[in-house]
């Protein structure tokens, strides 16, 4: 199984913190090797030229987070976006190799969608699902891709519009859902103006926002006070797999809760009735029963 890091925020800001830390998962402090992939979605400082959409950036390489040059530059280069997905792979299915290396970014309705998987789906989890026009088709061989294109073809079968963000986050619940149930399945998504998360297992989030503090990352020794780098209006919220740093309150979303965020607020939320969470050791034990690691 791989790990998860998102970021969405009100203002364009860096992920370098985050990153210095999260990216030491990638072979260092645990066992992900098989690749990392980061995508950041920037706003257009010009908004009267091109189509007002966010525009990407994409790094991803095949060596291990902790000792890739990609990962060298993008921890030095200080992108300011308001949304980002950045994924370290320990790879379940499908060969190690940049195809198979997360986020898949595909373009849908004028925009650039970013996904991001990790869990284990069923080997034979297409065949259970109701056959859809294929419009999106995957170009590695992993179950994460073959997930994500799946999700598009049936977002594209059943809206010939771009839906209110309203209706597109039910239906986006729902089909994470259903994928769900066929294995274990936690991801981000985002468009650039919003971005999805939906937890399987395990997933946690954090709002930083004034007052600001402290933060220790429990990856390295680094530190950071974000009251000396930020301002008053400053929203970033963070969504990881396990918590980044010890000194702060990360909140947990339930097994197959769903949230939507937008300007690093919660735009929607979904929870299932009877609401339950798992701890880092049950979610640990979840991934490995179904051949996975975490």
């Amino acid at each position: 199984m791989c790990q998860l890091l998102g970021m969405n925020c009100n203002t364009p800001t860096d992920i370098h913190f985050s990153f210095a830390g999260f990216r030491k998962r990638g072979g260092q402090t645990d066992i992900h090797t098989d690749g990392f992939g980061i995508v950041f979605f920037e706003k257009n400082p010009d908004p009267s030229q091109g189509n007002g959409k966010a525009g990407i950036r994409q790094f991803h390489d095949d060596k291990p987070s902790f000792c890739s040059p990609v990962a060298d530059l993008v921890n030095s280069y200080p992108i300011k976006a308001m949304n980002v997905i950045c994924h370290i792979r320990k790879a379940t299915q499908g060969t190690n190799c940049l195809a198979n290396t997360h986020p898949f970014v595909r373009e849908v309705w004028g925009e650039e969608w970013a996904f991001a998987h990790n869990g284990q789906l069923q080997m034979d989890f297409m065949d259970q699902l109701s056959p859809v026009p294929t419009h999106y088709q995957p170009v590695g061989t992993t179950d994460s891709e073959m997930a994500f294109c799946y999700l598009l073809n049936r977002l594209k079968s059943q809206f010939s519009e771009p839906p209110s963000n309203e209706v597109l986050f039910q239906f986006l619940t729902t089909i994470c859902r259903e994928l769900s149930a066929l294995g274990l399945f936690n991801c981000l998504i985002s468009n650039g103006d919003w971005q999805l998360a939906y937890a399987g297992s395990l997933l946690f989030f954090i709002t930083r926002k004034a007052p600001f503090g402290e933060a220790k990352l429990a990856d390295s020794e680094l530190a950071i006070d974000f009251s000396e780098v930020t301002s008053q209006t400053d929203k970033v919220t963070l969504i990881t797999t396990i918590p980044l740093t010890y000194n702060e309150h990360w909140q947990q979303l339930y097994v197959d809760e769903c949230l939507m965020f937008r300007d690093g607020d919660i735009l929607f939320k979904d929870t299932p009735d009877n609401p339950t969470r798992l701890t880092i050791e049950e979610g640990i034990a979840i991934a490995r029963k179904v051949g996975a690691s975490l």
